[in-house]
């Protein structure tokens, strides 16, 4: 049996597309806490058999998982090959998994008191995997529970097929594992397709089916907010006039115990963190989103319009909907621009407002200002900076912001808050 909060060593990789950490995990976990488009393991009271799949299996996967689990059941099974995992992504709704205290601030009502936040964040379960760096300078990584929160990019077969081991010891057997941390959809799709499409060729709706992307470029009409939100994310990481250019990279959301806490002006944040925020601007449910619009067949973002969709109150959904994705991005940027005027540009080196939970925090104060914004057509930085300023003269640095959990987030943003009257009644 696994106990949780269960740890394990790590070792940190760093390469061009993106940071990973290498952990050996048991097959046992893995079947617990892994989860893929396709195909689920769960738990069955059968000593015999203690876990059953869910989900499409067609004929020819169930016959090689078959083949693959009397493969686990021989004495020289091996399994050198790392499977590829995206930690704290939800297979609900497939958005990146937050701090309770980040979700209760999140579900409150604008201008909800400290203690209505906290008496809503005491209800819900930390599920976050996160990684700790010990006093001897290792990394461990800590999954705290059995929630289904790694979706499974490369290695599926071989994870599933420990669902028809008869050799029941063979589901402690140790997998080696390459980690993402909070790495967004479109970019777990882009890893699938380019290991695959290196190593042999994959049939491109194979593709298509797991994630719910091409790999083939498409009309922005058809994009999915997940889409829109990393395209948007690549162009202000690119573009010149961008406060963001060059300051963008995948990697941990999280920054690991403070890393380059002094680091000066080069900061850098994860593209999970800008694509969250974005997404979190136009959409409430990106799978719902992309799962309307794939069904029967692939369609327009008009479907969304129909009268069976679900609601959505995202502050810039009318946006989405209208393919006003220039307002979107203009209206982002320009807030940006505002922060780089008001916080970033002087920030102290050591300051948490250009940190993960300082950035995070920016998108949350902007989630309750772009609704008025885009509603009034008043979306100039010098808007923003306006609304902002009264902010400008706290200091990030001091220590009652330097923390870099969820509850970091939510101290800089009521800061923020209490000193702009922003999200009060």
């Amino acid at each position: 049996m696994i106990t949780y909060p269960y740890e394990a060593p790590a070792i940190l990789v760093e390469q061009p597309l993106g940071s990973f950490y290498i952990a050996k995990l048991p097959a046992r976990l893995l079947l617990s806490v892994g989860f893929s488009e396709v195909l689920t393991a769960v738990s069955t009271s059968d000593t015999t058999r203690p876990y059953h799949l869910e989900g499409t299996q067609r004929e020819q996967q169930q016959k090689r998982l078959t083949q693959i689990g009397r493969y686990i059941d021989r004495d020289d099974s091996a399994f050198p090959n790392a499977i590829i995992l995206a930690a704290n992504i939800r297979p609900d709704d497939g958005l990146v998994e937050e701090a309770p205290e980040v979700e209760a601030a999140m579900s409150v009502l604008p201008g909800a008191t400290d203690g209505e936040i906290a008496a809503a964040s005491s209800l819900r379960e930390d599920r976050r995997w996160t990684v700790r760096d010990d006093a001897n300078g290792c990394s461990w990584l800590r999954i705290p529970t059995a929630a289904q929160l790694a979706a499974v990019i490369d290695g599926q077969h071989r994870l599933w097929g420990f669902t028809y081991a008869q050799v029941l010891k063979r589901l402690d057997m140790d997998l080696s594992c390459a980690i993402y941390m909070d790495l967004p959809r479109p970019f777990q799709a882009q890893l699938f397709a380019t290991i695959n499409s290196n190593q042999k060729r994959v049939d491109k709706s194979l593709t298509y089916e797991l994630f719910g992307y091409n790999i083939e470029d498409e009309e922005p009409e058809y994009w999915a907010p997940d889409k829109l939100a990393v395209y948007l994310t690549r162009r202000l990481g690119a573009e010149k006039d961008s406060p963001l250019e060059g300051r963008i990279s995948i990697a941990p959301r999280k920054d690991n115990a403070l890393i380059n806490l002094l680091s000066g002006s080069d900061w850098k944040v994860s593209t999970a963190v800008i694509v969250d925020g974005i997404l979190r601007l136009i959409t409430s449910n990106p799978k719902a989103d992309a799962n309307a619009m794939l069904t029967p067949v692939r369609g327009p973002r008009s479907v969304l319009f129909r009268e069976k969709a679900r609601r959505d109150r995202s502050p810039l959904r009318s946006a989405f909907l209208e393919k006003e994705d220039a307002v979107i991005y203009q209206l982002v940027k320009n807030f940006l621009l505002a922060c780089e005027q008001v916080f970033w540009r002087n920030a102290k080196p050591n300051s948490f407002i250009t940190k993960t939970v300082g950035v995070q925090a920016l998108f949350d104060i902007l989630r309750l200002l772009a609704a008025n914004a885009y509603s009034t057509r008043v979306i100039s930085a010098k808007a923003f900076s306006d609304a902002i300023a009264g902010a400008g003269d706290i200091d990030f640095s001091e220590a009652e912001f330097r923390n870099a959990s969820g509850s970091g987030r939510s101290l800089i943003r009521r800061a923020i808050e209490d000193a702009t009257g922003i999200g009060r009644p």
